[in-house]
């Protein structure tokens, strides 16, 4: 492999074909606006300079490594010239971080403070841009602060493939735009731009000053909306930032869902799908344990469902599979002998959305299909009519079309008509309240942290299964 010198240091390159590749990956940081790894290599942006000896100053993410170069990466040179193009690039750009969004997580911000320092040298008035214009019902474009990087327009040609945005016109006039007739909407992918924008120019209408990033703080986490199983990020607040506030949801709220970078399964990216988890996790929960309709105790519910399984003969359960390898493998070790076990979807595609593609999206909705058919088969449902316990766990079930001799012992998290109507009713915990693994399509393990608080009234599905085979005058802690 071809060695290079990096600040008089020695550096085995690898398998990294450019200067700048090379460089980050050893440790020697060199700071960069248009170039992303999983992008192509354009150039324009030209804030990666640094100066190879006898060949002068150039922009290290187009630079071939040749064996025994020697780099300078912070240069007085290089500095020099780096200063030069951030006051360049800041002619334009409005100084307004006291209201972007991305402050806090703007390289541009953080070049200026490292390399900069000073104003633009410059008396011109600002260049007006359009403000707020709607690339899509998700995203605004600020070309204020747009500096043109066009991270966004290679996205979608060379990773999405919706080839929705370009770049219309020429030097100061140069505008990103959508494709005649199309908007960003057309993409299932378009949120990842607002990422990998350097920049405050790309913004989410759905946090748009909702908060400033240094309250909240990341949780990693798996997307439970198909098989492929992204790893994401679920930011929410700061315990030493909580709002006073009297609606206290607001403090727990999952305000943004960003990637978790995982090279085995999605990448650096996401589907937006997955950016509205807030819609599955933040639905109306059911806190309350039922018999027949009527509010019990937890250890009433237990109490009553394990007397139905004593009771019963031709028991069946229909398993989740949106519960975690942890719960699926309690559930086998505590009643998987007593129960002939099927598992269901407990979600399907929705009316609308993009059922599969080539990128990340799988057809199945359903996080951990792969885990609960290992433990317990892909044979599709079958209940028989003579069965006297039905144990339904999770959501997708039709209660109308279960036997009707049959008692119903249903757990589920969430406030649904089927709530009422179950024999037993006894309320689970989420994902975002405990820890767990779920298994992809492909066999990839990911673990998922809580953010959340349990509700009181409700407890872990992993904690349940033994009580429910512990013997009937038996008592648990719940």
């Amino acid at each position: 492999m071809p060695v290079i010198f990096i600040n008089g240091e020695a550096v085995d390159t690898g398998e990294h074909p450019t200067v700048l590749q090379a460089a980050l990956a050893n440790g020697f940081y060199v700071p960069h606006f248009c170039w992303h790894p999983e992008l192509s290599v354009v150039g324009n942006c030209r804030v990666c300079l640094v100066e190879q000896e006898g060949r002068g100053v150039n922009i290290a993410c187009n630079m071939p490594v040749v064996d025994g170069m020697r780099i300078e990466t912070d240069s007085e040179t290089v500095r020099a010239q780096r200063k030069a193009m951030l006051q360049f690039i800041l002619l334009n750009h409005p100084v307004d971080c006291g209201i972007c969004d991305k402050a806090g997580e703007c390289t541009l911000q953080d070049y200026h403070y490292a390399y900069n320092g000073e104003p633009a040298l410059s008396r011109e008035p600002k260049l007006k841009g359009t403000k707020f214009y709607p690339l899509s019902s998700r995203i605004l474009l600020d070309n204020e602060r747009c500096i043109l990087c066009s991270r966004c327009v290679r996205f979608t040609r060379e990773v999405s493939k919706s080839n929705v945005l370009g770049i219309e016109y020429r030097g100061d006039s140069a505008l990103v735009r959508p494709a005649e007739d199309r908007t960003l909407d057309d993409d299932p992918y378009s949120d990842n731009v607002i990422d990998i924008c350097p920049v405050g120019a790309l913004l989410s209408r759905s946090f748009l000053h909702q908060a400033r990033v240094w309250y909240l703080e990341p949780t990693p986490s798996v997307c439970p909306r198909c098989a492929r199983g992204c790893t994401v990020q679920l930011w929410h607040r700061k315990p030493e930032w909580q709002l006073k506030t009297l609606d206290p949801s607001q403090n727990t709220r999952i305000l943004r869902v960003t990637p978790l970078e995982n090279p085995r399964v999605n990448g650096p990216w996401i589907c937006n799908r997955g950016r509205d988890l807030g819609e599955v996790l933040e639905r109306p929960r059911a806190e309350q344990a039922l018999q027949k309709g009527a509010g019990v105790t937890m250890m009433e519910a237990i109490e009553a469902t394990r007397a139905l399984i004593a009771e019963s003969t031709r028991r069946i359960a229909l398993v989740s599979s949106w519960a975690s390898n942890e719960e699926l493998r309690a559930f086998q070790n505590a009643l998987g002998d007593r129960f002939t076990s099927f598992v269901k979807p407990d979600q399907l595609p929705e009316e609308g959305e993009v059922v599969e593609d080539e990128l990340l999206i799988r057809a199945d909705k359903n996080p951990n299909t792969r885990a609960a058919q290992d433990l317990f088969g892909s044979e599709a449902p079958e209940i028989r009519e003579d069965a006297d316990l039905i144990l339904v766990w999770g959501e997708g079930v039709d209660f109308a079309q279960l036997p009707r001799g049959a008692k119903i012992v249903f757990l589920g998290s969430w406030l649904l008509p089927e709530v009422g109507h179950a024999d037993v009713f006894i309320p689970l915990s989420i994902q975002t309240e405990r820890r767990g693994h779920y298994t992809n399509f492909e066999g990839v393990v990911s673990a998922f942290e809580p953010c959340q608080p349990r509700p009181e009234g409700v407890i872990d599905a992993e904690t349940l299964f033994p009580l429910l085979a512990a013997p009937g005058g038996a008592r648990g802690r719940a």
